[in-house]
């Protein structure tokens, strides 16, 4: 079983199949897909890895109200949910979905950040598990409430005031797809382009052609590339703060630190009439 001594935030296929077991463990569905609500608790119903429970992006992991799409959710009122689903201290919590992780980051991340050092990404999601040969079930399980502490951690996040008046001084990692960075096209929000100094670090990236994440020496290549060479501050971002937590669990597996999440991310820039730079360039800090 994983435990304090373990570093990585990624487990194997194997290492589940082996745990899959032990009381202790506490797997979390969280497939989501965007523009289409219901269809990642729809797609848990009919399949899921044995013993998980559903874990909703929008309900779960979200507030109603707040900057961007996908506002964090009061920590308190998050403890709350996640006991009430029988994740508590005493757990050991791997979550997965069917992208690689970009969903099932955003959980990992914020159990990390209430203090919860055990949590964990299955590494290639429900996707490898089912290639790598282990069985699915349609059975819903449910486990006993329990309690799960709140103990934040400091310099987690920064807000679009303190991004701005950073940019420039700071690295800034935008992990949306590229012709979204470029502004070539926008699906959701009311602008197009990206944070003006940004980089270009699209999450998809991370992972290879199995979904499953990057060798080390590989993803560390690849933010050393990118300007992260453990000197400065980094801040992720995405299009609301979801899949830039998967560019932080990739930096923390290559041992390159956790950047600075902004929550609100390119959802609260875009509305805010900041300034806004589009194509490949990073751009200026004045726009």
């Amino acid at each position: 079983m994983a435990d304090g001594s373990t570093t990585s935030p990624l487990v194997s296929t194997d290492w589940l199949a082996e745990h899959l077991d032990h009381s202790i463990l506490r797997l979390a569905d969280t497939r989501w897909y965007l523009g289409e609500p219901e269809r990642g608790r729809e797609a848990f119903l009919e399949a899921h890895i044995p013993g998980a429970v559903y874990v909703d992006l929008d309900t779960d992991l979200s507030a109603e109200d707040g900057p961007g799409r996908h506002p964090l959710p009061n920590w308190d009122a998050f403890a709350v949910r996640m006991g009430r689903l029988g994740i508590g201290d005493k757990n050991r919590v791997v979550a997965y979905d069917d992208r690689g992780g970009a969903i099932a980051s955003r959980l990992w991340w914020m159990l990390r950040a209430i203090g919860h050092e055990h949590s964990y990404v299955l590494d290639g999601g429900l996707t490898a598990w089912t290639e790598d040969g282990h069985p699915v079930s349609d059975h819903v399980t449910s486990h006993p409430a329990t309690d799960l502490s709140v103990s934040l951690q400091p310099g987690l996040t920064v807000d679009r005031d303190q991004l701005r008046e950073r940019l420039g001084f700071i690295l800034t990692l935008d992990a949306r797809s590229g012709d979204r960075y470029r502004g070539e096209v926008e699906p959701i929000d009311p602008v197009a382009g990206h944070i003006p100094t940004a980089i270009s670090a699209d999450y998809v990236g991370n992972l290879g052609p199995d979904q499953r994440f990057l060798p080390v020496d590989e993803l560390t290549a690849r933010y050393r590339s990118l300007g992260v060479d453990g000197s400065g501050t980094v801040v992720a971002y995405c299009g609301s703060g979801v899949t830039a937590c998967h560019n932080a669990l990739a930096m923390e597996h290559a041992g390159l630190g956790r950047p600075l999440l902004y929550p609100g991310s390119w959802s609260d820039w875009s509305t805010a009439g900041f300034p806004v730079a589009t194509g490949p360039d990073p751009g200026e800090p004045s726009g």
